[in-house]
């Protein structure tokens, strides 16, 4: 598998851009700035105030519609959490919450043992 950052993903109805994108070992980048969301086995989205909405109920919508077989969406607030999700009879379905203090094994689209506390946003040192 192949990990991508900020790339445009192509989808049956629009194209959008996740935040992280998991696709298959290889998979061909159209122009280099795209990735056909059939290659595509996760969509990750770190969710903020301003694209909530989108990234906790529309994204999700239209993850299902192409077929990606996993989406994880990171919150920050109140503390950091993983909501892991599979494709289940064509929806999105929560399977795993991961919580910030508690290390937790997600088993797909790979294993993985993860800890949400360390995904938080590093703000940068103030000079003293």
């Amino acid at each position: 598998m192949e990990v991508l950052e900020a790339v445009n993903v192509t989808l049956p109805s629009v194209l959008v851009v996740p935040d992280l994108v998991v696709t298959d070992a290889g998979a061909t980048v159209e122009d280099t700035v795209s990735v056909d969301a059939d290659a595509v086995q996760l969509e990750v989205e770190l969710v903020s105030p301003g694209n909530k909405t989108m990234d906790r109920k529309f994204k999700p919508l239209l993850y299902a519609e192409a077929a990606i077989p996993h989406f994880w969406h990171l919150e920050f607030d109140p503390a950091p959490r993983l909501i892991v999700s599979e494709l289940h009879a064509g929806r999105h379905v929560e399977s795993t919450t991961a919580l910030a203090g508690a290390t937790t094994r997600i088993h797909a689209p790979f294993p993985v043992d993860i800890d949400p506390a360390g995904l938080t946003r590093q703000q940068p040192a103030q000079p003293r």
